[in-house]
């Protein structure tokens, strides 16, 4: 019994003695890691300090960098906003441009048509005055170059541009005096220029009592008559259908000119024949005679003035039941 109670002493001192080295270990363990935490969290508070101080230094030039380019990105926006504004009021421009290349086209298969016409036409005239001279022929004197004398109302518009004035006006009253000696009388008569404006002021939108002495002051102004011109005749041709139009009046307007200004030739045809309606006949009340002057065509080499001009007298009077004459010389 002795010797079974010394046995149980020994173990059980042996294994106290072995717990309280294991809680030692541990107890020594936690001091030392509880002693190296605070210098961790310091150098960590350092690390976040410093970071702190480089970026509160770098935030000004940051905010300069934002303002420029915030700065950049303003003008780049005017700039856009500016190239809109010059891309949209082009745009007109671009369709006048497209009208015109079209037209430019146009023109110049005209010219070339024009030419070839002309030399056949010159060629042909020479043969036909030769056969009547020989013969002892006359020419007709009821009409300016084949244009019918029809009208009982008659209103000459007439291009007082300084290439008519400079080149052909003797030609021009010479056309004329002979138009008007084609109408022994009419119950009236009209001057005007291609910008609308009358000869004589005291007539304006009523009709000049076609009278010997009347005619005689006709030539005689024109000498001297030279209004503003801006080298189109569409202002005087409408304003002249818009002013004297009647139903009851056969009306005649006689277009002397020598080249058009103007942009569109189709749309000069279409307010034609906006203000100048058909009658019951089914022709246009008011009829369209043009003489072209080879102004244009006589001073070094053809202008498209010039070709533009025949091309929209010659649609004009074939739309207005008139006839278009293009002279071939100005001593005509």
């Amino acid at each position: 019994m002795r010797r079974r109670r010394r046995e149980t002493e020994v173990f059980g001192l042996s294994f106290l003695d072995a717990i309280s080295c294991g809680f030692g270990a541990i107890v020594l363990l936690l001091v030392l890691t509880k002693i190296a935490e605070p210098t961790k969290i310091v150098e960590q508070g350092i690390g976040l300090q410093a970071m702190a101080e480089k970026l509160a230094a770098e935030l000004p030039q940051l905010d300069a960098k934002l303002e420029s380019l915030e700065q950049k990105l303003a003008a780049e926006g005017k700039r856009l906003s500016e190239a809109e504004q010059t891309l949209a009021s082009m745009r007109p421009q671009a369709r006048a441009l497209e009208a015109e290349r079209a037209d430019a086209q146009l023109e110049a298969e005209a010219a070339s048509a024009i030419e070839n016409r002309l030399a056949l036409a010159r060629q042909q005239l020479t043969d036909e005055m030769k056969r009547l001279y020989a013969s002892g022929a006359r020419r007709p004197s009821d009409s300016v170059g084949g244009i019918p004398v029809d009208s009982e109302y008659i209103i000459f518009v007439i291009d007082t541009s300084g290439s008519m004035h400079g080149y052909a006006w003797p030609t021009v009253i010479k056309k004329m005096t002979e138009t008007l000696d084609l109408y022994p009388k009419v119950k009236g008569l009209q001057i005007m220029n291609d910008m609308g404006d009358y000869m004589f002021s005291q007539y304006a939108g009523d009709w000049i009592p076609d009278t010997p002495g009347r005619r005689k002051a006709i030539i005689s102004r024109m000498a001297s008559w030279q209004p503003f011109s801006n080298s189109s005749p569409v202002e005087g041709i409408t304003r002249a259908i818009r002013a004297f139009y009647a139903e009851d009046k056969k009306i005649s307007i006689y277009v002397f000119g020598d080249e058009f200004t103007g942009n569109s030739i189709q749309s000069v045809l279409d307010t034609v024949a906006r203000i100048n309606p058909r009658g019951s006949d089914g022709k246009p009340q008011v009829r369209i005679h043009a003489v072209g002057f080879p102004v244009q065509f006589a001073r070094n080499g053809i202008r498209p003035t010039g070709v533009r001009f025949a091309m929209l007298m010659r649609a004009l009077c074939q739309q207005n039941g008139g006839t278009f004459v293009g002279l071939q010389t100005l001593e005509q």
